[in-house]
């Protein structure tokens, strides 16, 4: 079926057909930030250390990386709406599963095949409305999909928290069951099939190695912190198995034909910036999410639903920019776009190292809003810019490739500032300790020797408790820090991107994968 084709019943039924499949981009894009405000609860739930419980976060993000790429292989050798109800059902029941978890290897199991099935529900939905919708109305068409993707992360951190106060952490995974039926029921009533090709081959030799590499690397990053690096047997046996694995993806890719990643796709300069450029912004998004979610709850004390609240507005501001966006591109060079969404991200970055537990609650709205109208300056016009030189023919693999980049950031990104945070607290306390000591002039105030005794336990006790306060806010100091470093040095990326010939020659329809 093509958008040529999209006549009769396809044209009667294209509202329901839109609804349903938006419907299911919704339910995938909602649990990556749903579970982030409960995470201290079922941290407690599962009995997880804090660097452990990240687990929850990255074990989705990275199996989604992982199948996102063959997800047009699979619905062209077995039929595109049969994948995407195989999807929507794995999707759901995973999510079942998740609820019913009772050990943090469980979930995190469970949290596996929720990003298993639901890889393939974005990139399957998006190429079912380019069919149903014309090249003129395909812009629109992209637009609403795109709001679709950013409703997620907005209606996460606010339902979520809602669910976890009011009932249960459990039911940030059971909401799924009713949208999940929704969808199927739609997808199942309106959306026709595709022909399938019983003659396509997937390179698995290719698909294995880079699985092995980004499995072993994850492994790698989350578990590094926790065992001491390379002191540890485990980490330097996933390191060579990561690094032998990469090696062998490599050799095969400029060796062999018709492998999973075409090399020749990064032979196209704005193509080959843009998938790094995605990678930092895949970094700074969603790190700085999962950072968020203690940093309320833990430091400054929030409850669940206001922390959930505050982080809301992140998502408005990216939605609105991205409104914005949209009629700027064609009028407006994207590169400048593309700087303007990299200097406000930093900003927000910079205002963000200078929090403390006593800053207000419409600071934390405010910021949390113009980070994320910088990446809705960013998500729209580096898509564009991306894949306007690419070849037409090779923009279905590049958006799979995209996609694996901008969700390998995420997971890598997670994983580093939460080693980072636990190293730093680490460090941060020992460099502070060093000025408590009995002789230190502040105990000359007797308010404070006497809350804060040197001598006794419970001084002591109090005395550890400021110490690791200070340290910790200063560690989440050091993060924000990183964060809007790298914003910054994405700059002289913008310089490397060649502007498109002529605004007519992009192609919308690679746009919001």
């Amino acid at each position: 079926m093509t958008g040529a084709s999209a006549t009769g019943g396809v044209v009667a039924n294209r509202g329901a057909i839109t609804a349903c499949v938006i419907l299911a981009v919704i339910m995938q894009a909602l649990d990556t930030t749903i579970a982030n405000v409960a995470l201290p609860y079922i941290q407690g739930s599962v009995s997880a250390s804090a660097d452990q419980i990240n687990w929850v976060l990255t074990s989705y993000i990275v199996a989604a990386a992982v199948m996102t790429p063959p997800s047009g292989y699979l619905a062209n050798r077995f039929g595109r709406k049969r994948i995407l109800l195989i999807s929507i059902t794995g999707f759901v029941v995973a999510s079942v599963l998740c609820g019913f978890a009772q050990s943090l290897p469980q979930i995190v199991g469970f949290r596996l095949l929720q990003g298993l099935f639901g890889a393939a529900l974005v990139p399957l939905a998006q190429s079912i409305l380019l069919d149903i919708y014309s090249v003129e109305e395909r812009g629109s068409a992209m637009a609403l999909f795109g709001v679709s993707v950013m409703v997620g992360p907005v209606l996460g951190p606010v339902i979520g928290g809602w669910l976890t106060e009011n009932v249960s952490w459990r039911w940030v995974f059971y909401i799924n069951v009713p949208i999940g039926a929704l969808a199927f029921a739609g997808v199942s009533m309106f959306v026709q099939e595709t022909k399938t090709d019983l003659k396509a081959r997937l390179d698995w030799l290719g698909f294995g190695m880079l699985s092995v590499t980004i499995a072993s690397l994850q492994m790698f990053l989350d578990r590094g912190e926790q065992l001491n690096w390379f002191s540890s047997s485990e980490i330097i046996v996933e390191a060579l198995i990561c690094a032998s694995a990469f090696y062998i993806f490599l050799v095969h890719t400029f060796t062999a034909r018709n492998t999973f990643v075409n090399p020749r796709l990064f032979l196209d300069r704005n193509f080959a910036v843009g998938m790094i450029f995605i990678f930092i912004i895949g970094i700074t998004y969603l790190a700085s999410l999962a950072l968020m979610t203690p940093y309320l709850q833990t430091l400054m004390g929030y409850p669940v639903v206001t922390a959930g609240i505050v982080m809301g507005p992140r998502g408005l501001g990216t939605m609105a920019c991205m409104f914005l966006v949209g009629r700027l591109i064609g009028k407006v060079d994207t590169r400048w776009l593309l700087l303007t969404g990299l200097l406000v991200t930093a900003w927000a970055m910079y205002d963000m190292t200078g929090w403390t537990p006593d800053v207000s609650q419409w600071t934390i709205i405010s910021t949390g809003f113009i980070q994320g109208a910088g990446l809705g300056f960013l998500f729209v016009p580096l898509t564009t810019i991306t894949f306007a030189t690419l070849a037409p023919e090779r923009r279905a693999e590049g958006t799979g490739l995209y996609n694996l980049s901008r969700n390998i950031g995420s997971s890598v990104g997670i994983s580093v500032v939460t080693a980072l945070l636990t190293q730093n607290v680490q460090i941060n306390h020992a460099n502070i300790a060093t000025y408590v000591t009995p002789y230190n002039q502040a105990f000359s105030n007797p308010a404070i020797f006497h809350a804060m005794d040197p001598y006794s336990a419970a001084g002591r006790a109090a005395l550890d408790g400021v110490v690791t306060l200070q340290a910790t806010i200063i560690s989440y100091m050091n993060d924000f820090k990183l964060m809007m470093i790298l914003s910054l040095a994405a700059i002289p990326l913008v310089l490397l991107l060649r502007k498109p010939a002529t605004p007519a020659k992009i192609d919308h329809s690679a746009v919001m994968e």
